[in-house]
């Protein structure tokens, strides 16, 4: 049985298209995935994401443990409420999960997780704790809105608790302020400004209907993957899942290796394929002419072929065709897709296709 968010009468309340999504049921749009996406790029926008799960994370250990855990360097993290990116790799170096985390405090650290991945994250995480002072303890009691454009955080701000008002608005980006059960991130999956707001359930569905008396715009999980895509962001179980590692997903950045001090879980694993080399390449596409991109075409370079693309879509902020892809390490410049048996040209070029609002491709 597919699972609920506390939001699910409200979507439906409002004429929102609901389709099931990673076990959940959830709004894909509420009339117009463009004029969604629209919304987030030149006002705001506001996604349901209660169905991401918020992870506490506490011990004296907290700090070591994590930083043998995730392949990003919680070390780095010295400013209460600054956050950091990462994948929680397997042993092989496989990506378990892509995730953001929190520093609190020594001894807190919060973890927001992918909805899908849940159940084997919480598992893994327990198992890595097993004879430490560490607790896991998903936060279910909490949801999470996520407010984005460049208007959404002067429309939120009104609306939060007047203690955490201030704080909120002085955050920098990848940062968070926290006050009681409510928690404010300036983070968010659509390469715009925002805030990820997560609150007691009880309490979601009133700054949902606030937040739309402000002017932010619902939005389905439609605008929210072509506003990612432009953005370049990474989707778990499509451009990454435990058959890939950081290396091959364009996320060599969050796996340092430079440290030889810091071992953490799939580091030996990551050494080796980058001494080996053959990486695949981890790329952005750009369809040449008519069509439309979509997960798994194959790619050529001439009649060989060299990968597939691994997110694609239609663009409407470019109003194009564009992608991820993964392809080989040999392959050339001169890249074709099969589209229903024909061979169209793309053009690679390096992600992000858009940012706050603007094209990041050259005419």
């Amino acid at each position: 049985m597919e699972q609920k968010t506390i939001l699910n009468q409200t979507h439906r309340d409002m004429g929102a298209r609901m389709a099931p999504f990673g076990g959940w049921d959830m709004p894909v749009h509420y009339g117009s995935q463009i004029e969604e996406h629209h919304a987030v790029r030149n006002d705001a926008g506001m996604f349901d994401v209660c169905h991401m799960t918020t992870v506490d994370i506490r011990g004296s250990e907290a700090k070591p443990f994590l930083r043998h855990l995730l392949a990003n360097d919680v070390g780095k993290l010295e400013t209460p409420g600054k956050a950091l990116y990462s994948c929680m790799l397997k042993e092989d170096g496989g990506i378990i999960d892509d995730l953001i985390v929190y520093f609190m405090s020594d001894d807190w650290y919060r973890m927001v997780v992918n909805a899908a991945t849940t159940d084997k994250d919480v598992a893994w995480l327990e198992r890595q704790a097993e004879g430490s002072d560490i607790t896991i303890h998903p936060r279910r009691d909490l949801g999470m809105i996520a407010v984005q454009g460049p208007n959404a955080r002067e429309k939120a701000l009104p609306l939060l608790p007047d203690d955490l008002r201030e704080a909120a608005s002085q955050l920098p980006p990848f940062h968070a302020a926290t006050n009681g059960e409510w928690f404010v991130g300036r983070t968010g999956y659509t390469g715009e400004d925002g805030f990820e707001i997560l609150l007691p359930e009880d309490q979601v569905v009133a700054l949902w209907k606030a937040l739309v008396d402000a002017g932010a715009r619902p939005c389905g999980l439609g605008a929210r993957d072509t506003l990612r895509l432009e953005a370049g962001m990474n989707l778990y179980g499509a451009d990454m899942n435990e058959d890939t590692s950081p290396l091959e997903s364009g996320l060599a950045w969050t796996a340092p290796l430079g440290d030889l001090e810091r071992d953490f879980i799939g580091r030996s694993a990551l050494v080796v394929q980058k001494v080996t080399g053959n990486v695949p390449k981890f790329t952005g596409v750009l369809l040449e002419g008519r069509g439309v991109l979509r997960n798994h075409q194959k790619l050529y370079d001439g009649e060989r072929e060299v990968g597939e693309i691994t997110s694609g879509g239609f663009s409407p902020t470019l109003e194009r065709a564009i992608g991820l892809a993964r392809i080989a390490a040999d392959a050339g410049d001169s890249i074709s897709v099969d589209i229903r048996g024909k061979k169209l040209p793309v053009k690679l070029v390096k992600p992000p296709f858009v940012r706050n609002g603007k094209s990041c491709i050259a005419a």
